[in-house]
């Protein structure tokens, strides 16, 4: 698909991962609209670098969490935008919480940002590409949708749940609007992580090293403008280590 002047929204593309993403479909032309919840200044700030880049952006601030919020920010960025040609579902929390301390709240807090969130938006988005006859969806999955570690029960269900949201919006939105997934692996630890932590988890992996954001950005960008023939993938960019 030729990104050039169409129009991307990007959720969680203040900060992190999601900002990656938002420029590298800026710098193949993309328009992008920058979803924040909290974030606003570094919105603002990610807006003014995909401005530099030659591209429209603006930021839309929505807690994701909140279903009445989530359909604004599906029916601003189609108006915004005149009609949303690619949808990335990047935004999400990674609660870590032991097993035995766990509460619903909890669940909650992960299921409705990094599950329910993206099924609707898909859901809004997506029917309204399938009337203008093509459209791109690509949802964050993680490597630990697969293959859970402890403390993260919540987080990995949820992965879980996107790599099957995934494969079921392809088959509701075929043939006119592909939907696929990227599930990274270590690409960006939590902040606080120590050196020791980062060197144990890049020595655990088949490429002996961390990925990056730019990583898992041009993952994304091979989806929504190389790959015609790919619906209801997963694609890995973990180093290998689901398989380790």
């Amino acid at each position: 698909m030729e990104l050039r002047g169409r129009w991307a929204l990007v959720t969680g593309a203040a900060r992190r991962v999601g900002r990656v993403i938002a420029l590298e479909l800026a710098g193949r032309g993309m328009n992008v609209a920058v979803h924040y919840h909290t974030s606003a200044e570094a919105a603002a700030a990610t807006v003014r670098e995909l401005e530099v880049l030659g591209v429209r952006a603006c930021a839309l601030g929505a807690d994701l969490a909140r279903t009445a919020e989530v359909q604004r920010l599906a029916a601003e960025a189609e108006t915004r935008s005149g009609g949303l040609a690619v949808l990335v579902n990047s935004a999400a929390n990674y609660l870590r919480v032991p097993f035995e301390r766990l509460t619903e709240a909890v669940w909650d807090a992960s299921l409705d940002t990094n599950l329910k969130a993206p099924f609707l938006l898909a859901w809004h988005v997506g029917r309204a590409m399938q009337k203008r006859g093509s459209g791109h969806i690509v949802n964050l999955a993680d490597w630990a949708g697969e293959r859970p570690y402890p403390d993260y029960l919540p987080y990995c269900v949820s992965k879980a749940g996107i790599i099957c949201l995934t494969k079921a919006l392809a088959k509701e939105l075929a043939p006119e609007v592909q939907v696929n997934a990227v599930a990274p692996g270590p690409v960006m630890p939590p902040e606080g992580m120590s050196v020791s932590e980062r060197e144990a988890i890049a020595r655990a992996t088949p490429l002996r090293r961390l990925g990056t954001p730019e990583d898992v950005a041009r993952c994304v960008r091979f989806l929504v403008e190389e790959a015609s023939f790919s619906t209801g993938a997963t694609f890995y960019v973990d180093g290998g280590r689901l398989i380790a």
